[in-house]
C-alpha cells in the first residue's frame, strides 16, 4: 500500500506528525510512506527513515505570484508527479482548504478530520473518508489518532517516540558541553527580551556550558551579536542551512528556545528543552518529548532566566538518571 502524507506547514507541525509516522511504520509494514510539504521544510521531513519520497509546494512564495507563469508550472507538474505516484490513499494531517486542495491534486482517495475535528472545516469538502477526533488533545495526539483510524490500528498513546535522529556533522569547532539558545522566531509577541537571553547565557556560563546561538535574519542577526557581545564565550553560528543547524543542533547538551520550530525539533530529538512561551498557550502544540519542559509567562507577567535555569538543571539531571540505567 502507498501513502501520501500531506502537511505542508510549519516546522513543528511537520515534527509533530512524526510520532504518527513512527505508529504506522511498526503497526503496517506493508505502508510505504511519501510526503508533501512546503519546500523550506523538505529536510526536516527528510530526517524520518520512514519517509521514502518527498514532494514539495511553494504555497507560500506562490501566493506572491498567483498569475505568474513559473507558478503555473510548478503546480501543474506537482499534479502530474503526485498523480503518477498512483497512490492508495492520501491522509491529509493538516485539516486546511490549502492541504485539501493540495492532497486533491494526487487523484486518490483521501482521508482526514471531520468537520468537528478540521481546523478548517470546509476542507473536510475534499475528504472521502472522515474521522472525528477530539480537538482539545494535543497535536502529536490528534495526527496519531487520525493515522491510526485511517489506517486501521490502534497507537500506543502511553509511549512517544518521534523517530529521527540528527544528522550527521554539526560540530566542527564546538567542543564541550553547549547550550543551544533559540532566540529567533516569527512573532514579535513570542520574543523572549534579549536581556533575558543575555542573563540566561550568564547563568548557563557559570555551570559549565558554552552557549551557542544563530540567525536567520537581521534581527535576529542582532539578536546574537548582543548576546556575544555581553558574553564573549557564545558562539555564534552563521546564518546556515536547515541540516547544519540541525546537526548542530542534535548534539548540544541543552536547548532554550522560543516558541520556533528548531525548538521542537530539539524535542523531538530527545534533548534537554526548556521551551519559553510568552504568547501562545503550549497545551495543544508545545514542545513534547521525554526531556521537555514549557514555561509558560503568566497574564502580564514574565519568565526569568532563573527559572529557565533551574528547570534546565531537573532535566539535564533527568537525562543522567537515565543514561545510568
Amino acid at each position: 500500500m502507498k501513502v501520501l502524507i500531506v502537511k505542508t506547514s510549519s516546522m513543528g507541525d511537520v515534527i509533530h506528525t512524526f510520532p504518527a509516522v513512527e505508529d504506522a511504520s511498526f503497526a503496517r509494514p506493508d505502508v510505504s510512506f511519501d510526503w508533501c510539504v512546503e519546500e523550506a521544510f523538505a529536510g526536516v521531513v527528510a530526517l524520518h527513515p520512514a519517509i521514502a519520497g518527498i514532494h514539495t509546494v511553494a504555497i507560500r512564495r506562490w501566493r506572491k505570484a498567483l498569475f505568474s507563469g513559473g507558478t503555473w508550472r510548478e503546480a501543474v507538474a506537482l499534479r502530474r508527479n503526485l498523480r503518477e505516484c498512483r497512490y492508495d490513499l492520501v491522509i491529509d494531517a493538516q485539516g486546511l482548504l490549502k492541504s485539501a486542495l493540495v492532497a486533491r491534486q494526487a487523484g486518490a482517495p483521501i482521508a482526514g478530520f471531520d468537520r468537528s475535528s478540521a481546523r478548517e472545516p470546509s476542507a473536510t469538502l475534499f475528504y472521502d473518508v472522515t474521522y472525528a477526533v477530539p480537538r482539545d488533545l494535543h497535536a502529536i495526539e490528534r495526527t496519531r489518532r487520525l493515522f491510526g483510524l485511517a489506517l486501521g490500528y490502534q497507537p500506543d498513546l502511553s509511549t512517544l517516540g518521534s523517530g529521527i535522529a540528527p544528522p550527521p556533522g554539526g560540530r566542527a569547532g564546538i567542543t564541550g558541553k553547549t547550550a543551544f539558545l533559540l532566540h529567533g522566531t516569527s512573532r514579535e509577541d513570542k520574543k523572549w527580551p534579549v536581556e533575558d537571553w543575555i542573563g540566561t547565557a550568564r547563568l548557563l556560563v557559570e555551570r559549565g556550558l558554552t552557549p551557542v546561538t544563530t540567525w536567520s535574519n537581521e534581527r535576529e542577526k542582532a539578536v546574537a551579536e548582543a548576546i556575544a557581545r555581553a558574553i564573549p564565550s557564545t558562539i555564534v553560528v552563521p546564518k546556515s542551512p536547515l541540516a547544519d543547524i540541525a546537526a548542530i543542533l542534535g548534539r548540544s547538551t541543552l536547548v532554550v528556545g522560543a516558541d520556533t520550530g528548531l525548538t521542537h525539533l530539539a524535542s523531538a530529538f530527545g534533548l534537554p528543552t526548556v521551551a519559553v512561551f510568552l504568547a501562545t498557550e503550549p497545551g495543544l502544540t508545545g514542545p513534547r518529548g521525554p526531556y521537555a519542559s514549557t514555561l509558560l509567562a503568566a497574564l502580564g507577567g514574565r519568565v526569568t532566566p532563573v527559572e529557565v535555569i533551574a528547570v534546565a538543571e531537573r532535566l539535564l539531571e533527568l537525562k543522567v538518571g537515565a543514561g545510568s540505567e
